[in-house]
């Protein structure tokens, strides 16, 4: 072959390959771009940062800080598996759980997390925080996320939603958390908020004209119709009253912790709880690879029912209506390491 003729063939490959290298060089330009448009950070939200899933990360902490907090989450799981064991007879009556039992466990795939939420248990602000999570940089900041928005069922995957092979799958590989609160003060909030509310209609109309209807004497056509002027004595007696149980499951806002979420069916790595919010969200978020530039929202709430407020919402309760109700939830109490209230008076 002639010289001439090599030469020619030489730099046509020559130029094949410098075509090549600038070509594959501005497909990485654009891609880093992309990747960097999805999150004001300037790190990407919608995959986990680095190789370790958070349960790696809770049950083999890299960090010092993250070691000592394990040791108390670790106490927290304990607590629920001793308790269910020693209850084993009303804590697991069902052997099997459906997929309607799994609509509150709320499923973020690009973090492996699992969250099941309880209401009246900052559930709407970790709620935004998975719409953040799992809305691949739609979303930055949770406090621009309105509340009604958060709980509109669509804008979070639920374990539900999966085929049983995917269910059990990420019932394995996922970390599974839940956030709990002293059981009476939850319920005191569920009531402030659901029925001394006058926007709360829908659940004046659903619930608080069966209440009266069941429990006031003498009760006015106006309040039979309305529902809007439940005492706190008239839910108590609709809360224990066989009738109540028999009739339907109890709605969210005031169904145990242990009805919602069947702890003792699954097992939650992290039981996260309302007097420690803010310490337990955030290290859920530091598990989850997320926790240097997504923080758990707080902002001060005067209206928040505090023990002193359950105390006194208390008072007027029987001490047979007191017992009754603490068998109720007897179990959440004792599953999440909560004591008898000071001020219950049990027969």
């Amino acid at each position: 072959m002639k010289p001439g003729l090599l030469e020619v063939m030489r730099m046509n490959r020559i130029c094949r390959m410098v075509l090549a290298t600038c070509l594959g060089s501005f497909i990485l330009v654009i891609f880093y771009f992309q990747i960097m448009r999805r999150s004001p950070f300037g790190v990407d939200i919608c995959c986990r940062k680095g190789s370790r899933s958070p349960l790696q990360e809770l049950y083999n902490p890299t960090q010092l800080e993250l070691s000592n907090t394990a040791v108390l989450h670790q106490m927290r799981r304990d607590q629920v598996i001793d308790t269910c064991r020693a209850n084993s007879a009303v804590s697991r009556k069902r052997r099997v759980l459906t997929p309607n039992d799994l609509k509150h466990l709320v499923v973020d795939e690009d973090h492996e997390l699992i969250y099941c939420y309880v209401p009246k248990v900052a559930c709407t602000n970790w709620k935004r925080l998975m719409m953040v999570l799992t809305g691949r940089g739609k979303y930055s900041d949770p406090m621009e996320i309105p509340a009604n928005e958060a709980h509109v069922s669509a804008n979070l995957k639920t374990l539900n939603q999966y085929s049983i092979p995917e269910i059990n799958h990420r019932l394995k590989s996922y970390m599974k958390f839940l956030f709990v609160r002293e059981p009476f003060e939850r319920l005191v909030s569920a009531y402030r908020n659901k029925f001394t509310q006058k926007y709360n209609t829908s659940f004046h109309k659903r619930y608080g004209t069966k209440i009266i209807r069941r429990q006031r004497k003498n009760a006015t056509q106006e309040a039979l119709r309305k529902g809007d002027d439940v005492k706190f004595e008239e839910f108590v007696a609709y809360l224990i009253d066989p009738h109540t149980q028999r009739e339907e499951p109890f709605n969210e806002h005031w169904q145990t912790v242990y009805s919602l979420c069947h702890p003792c069916h699954i097992h939650y790595d992290l039981v996260g709880k309302y007097e420690t919010l803010e310490e337990d969200s955030n290290y859920v978020l530091q598990l989850a690879g997320v926790g240097s530039y997504l923080k758990f929202p707080t902002y001060a709430k005067s209206t928040r029912t505090t023990d002193e407020m359950t105390t006194e919402f208390f008072q007027n309760i029987s001490s047979e209506h007191q017992t009754q109700l603490y068998e109720v939830y007897k179990l959440d109490f004792l599953m999440f390491n909560y004591s008898v209230p000071s001020y219950l008076k049990l027969e």
